[in-house]
């Protein structure tokens, strides 16, 4: 009841306050909080709820559009965003690749479309896509610090937020807006086209359409697909005896160990639809609701055996969403409040796993819900803040022989604020979450080996910072928080043999809230022909929930009230106390003028060192790496070169291996070739130009599957 009941309640909260929106004379209120401008202190913040530029925020905070999400523009929100600083991602594949934020991934980001969740099941598995596709983007940001939690108590590393265009924000100046792009990629043969229409009807009516398809054969590698360990363990198992069901072949590891160029099994197909409409008034209030179907066909890169009795498989994934959304923006016209905001989604999700032989293995069913009503406070002198409620709610079941998790329902409700006092060069901010949790677990077919009940969880989560103006050009903030987070459906009640990580997982339906103690300095310097951002950070937790790997008999145990043979390493999650810190900077000066052309250099750098307390590194840390960048811009024309060094990551859990250092260089031209349009933009790019064999440390996959190789790349991207 309560998940229809929020929608209604929503409308009916909306309805009204347009209404009188509408009568509003034009110009009154605040209007404007969610539209993309630049001014002289930066790009304005988006996805936060007060209107700041990007130098003001008391966090390291990322922006990317324009020309240059055209030139990193990429099948994964992942990759498209690996080169911010403080950025990496999972690199599951080249269709499977999420956000890692200062080497946190999983349950700990938050992604985002237009301030509301991707509503798919990517946190659960790395090598689920998420579903969300950027080429429809308009921009992408990535937001830390008080903000944060604003989306949630879990987005301890931040939030990853994809702003389109589906539900319009403006009636078209010429009664009609359309943008398109169309791309190729050498790598993997791929080839991407998608578009975008809004059109007025009447002065306040606005019609939306879009879609985009994907298609894209075997990435190509700078190498060979296994790193020279796995490889000499595959050569080592070559010629041993193997036993071998009935039909079956045995595995030749020779083979595997030969495996260069190509990446088999990372083919992809992705088509996305959408129409959306809106209701805008004079003074900018709106009501607009948006349908969605994404679609996707993808194959998962192969973890090769490489000892006799190990498996391997080569498993496709089939997608597929419908989703509807609803926004309403309220401009008051005055009072206490000078917005109100109204966002939620509604999603019905499947992914079916598929055996080699087109078979579906295991099924995966998610149902999910989340809104949020904010009230922005009409700001009084030095003071502005603002003000809500969220909910969630995911009913998840996961079917088939690899099915790890029972069926489970999670449903959370979130009350935050966020208050903002600046005067002269003075600024402070602090915010507060509360938000209840409560999950089920719901075992089908009498399977003993899950849990069977409910855990329920209370979280409080804060924040405060400041920051002062030491000139008109230079900005010092800190940063203190204390996070709260709820264990997911996946860290308590996970019970089973997982494909996609080559694991038995084990959690513990036991946990306890998972919190920590956060330290953040900042450094905001921009001025006439450079800017300079750095961000160094410390985060301690008590009760950090990590999946260790452990002997075979804890698995066996948990497994044997089911019957179940466990074949494959048993990973089992436990709470410790944990260490993170790190820092990324980035800056760019003008060094000198060429004719019609300016002279730009640029870089950034980040590091991550993460522990366990007494145990060791934490798994999976993104390494230290520096990007420098050279580029010569004119109106018309922009060429790029720049070269990305990542330093070996020896820091490794017991169960890793070490992950290499990697040199890459890549360039670019863009061109502009319409004065009166643009935002028509021709990107050519030379990626990986060396051919370099590279992997990130980040990846569950990366002794098997390297990243790209030398990858040519063109795109045309327009808007009218």
């Amino acid at each position: 009841m309560l998940k229809p009941a929020l929608l209604v309640t929503s409308i009916l909260v909306a309805a009204p306050a347009l209404a009188q929106a509408q009568a509003a004379p034009e110009g009154a209120g605040g209007g404007g909080q969610h539209v993309s401008t630049r001014d002289q202190s930066g790009d304005v913040i988006v996805t936060a709820p007060i209107r700041q530029s990007e130098t003001d925020v008391l966090a390291g905070t990322s922006v990317i559009h324009g020309e240059e999400l055209a030139r990193e523009l990429r099948p994964t929100i992942g990759e498209t965003l690996a080169r911010q600083p403080g950025v990496s991602a999972t690199s599951f594949g080249p269709s499977a690749s999420r956000p890692v934020l200062r080497g946190f991934q999983g349950d700990r980001i938050r992604v985002l479309t237009d301030g509301i969740g991707a509503i798919d099941v990517s946190n659960t598995s790395v090598d689920h896509a998420v579903v969300i596709d950027p080429l429809l983007a308009e921009r992408v940001e990535v937001l830390r610090g008080p903000s944060a939690l604003l989306f949630g108590s879990s987005a301890i590393g931040g939030v990853v937020n994809v702003i389109d265009r589906r539900i319009p924000r403006s009636v078209p100046e010429n009664g009609y807006r359309v943008s398109g792009i169309a791309g190729y990629g050498s790598a993997a043969d791929e080839r991407s086209i998608g578009g975008a229409g809004d059109v007025a009807i009447g002065k306040q009516f606005v019609l939306h359409a879009d879609g985009s398809y994907l298609k894209a054969d075997d990435l190509r590698i700078g190498g060979y697909a296994l790193t020279p360990f796995r490889r000499s363990q595959a050569l080592a198992a070559a010629g041993q005896p193997q036993e071998v069901e009935d039909g079956e072949e045995p595995i030749d590891f020779a083979a595997s160990a030969r495996i260069r160029n190509r990446l088999p099994n990372t083919a992809a197909e992705t088509w996305t639809a959408g129409v959306g409409a809106s209701i805008i008034t004079d003074n900018g209030s709106s009501l607009g609701v948006s349908y969605s179907h994404y679609d996707s066909l993808y194959g998962v890169p192969v973890r090769y055996a490489t000892d006799v009795g190990q498996e391997q498989e080569a498993p496709r994934l089939d997608i597929a969403q419908d989703r509807v959304d609803l926004r309403a923006e309220v401009n008051t016209g005055g009072g206490f409040f000078d917005q109100i905001r109204l966002r939620a989604g509604q999603a019905t999700y499947r992914h079916y796993e598929l055996e080699d032989t087109g078979e579906i293995g295991t099924a995966f069913y998610n149902k999910g819900l989340e809104g949020r009503l904010e009230l922005v406070q009409a700001q009084r002198g030095p003071w502005q803040g603002a003000s809500g409620v969220q909910y969630f709610s995911r009913d998840f079941n996961v079917e088939g022989e690899e099915a790890f998790l029972p069926k489970n329902s999670t449903e959370q409700v979130g009350v935050f604020t966020l208050q903002q006092y600046s005067t002269g060069s003075f600024k402070a901010e602090g915010g507060l979450r509360f938000e209840h949790s409560d999950l089920s677990a719901s075992p089908q077919g009498g399977d003993l080996r899950f849990f069977d009940g409910r855990r329920s969880f209370d979280a409080v989560s804060g924040s405060l910072g400041a920051s002062y103006a030491l000139s008109d050009s230079i900005r010092v903030g800190l940063n203190g928080s204390r996070t709260e987070r709820a264990p997911s459906a996946e860290e308590l009640f996970a019970n089973g043999a997982h494909a996609g990580t080559q694991a038995y997982e084990l959690g513990n339906p036991n946990f306890e809230l998972e919190k920590s103690w956060g330290l953040e300095a900042t450094l905001h310097a921009h001025g006439q022909g450079y800017s300079f951002d750095a961000s160094a950070f410390y985060n301690w937790f008590d009760g950090y929930i990590s999946e260790n790997q452990v002997d075979s008999s804890v698995c066996e145990a948990a497994a044997a009230p089911s019957g179940r043979e466990v074949d494959l390493p048993c990973f089992q999650s436990i709470q410790r106390k944990a260490r993170y810190w790190g820092f990324e900077a980035e800056g760019s000066v003008n060094l000198f003028r060429a004719g019609a052309f300016r002279i730009n250099a640029d870089a950034l750098g980040d590091y991550v060192r993460a522990s366990i307390v007494d145990q060791g590194p934490v798994p999976r840390i993104p390494a230290g790496r520096v990007l420098g960048g050279l580029e010569a811009q004119s109106d018309l024309v922009t060429g790029r070169v720049e070269v990305e060094h990542v330093f070996r990551q020896e820091r490794i859990a017991a169960f890793e291996t070490e992950t290499p250092a990697y040199t890459m260089t890549n360039a670019s031209v863009q061109l502009k070739p319409f004065a009166s349009s643009p935002g028509t933009i021709l990107t050519l790019s030379a990626n990986n130009i060396f051919d370099v064999n590279a992997r990130r440390a980040a990846s569950f996959l990366k002794d098997f599957a390297p990243l790209a190789g030398r990858d040519f790349r063109a795109s045309l991207r327009f808007s009218l």
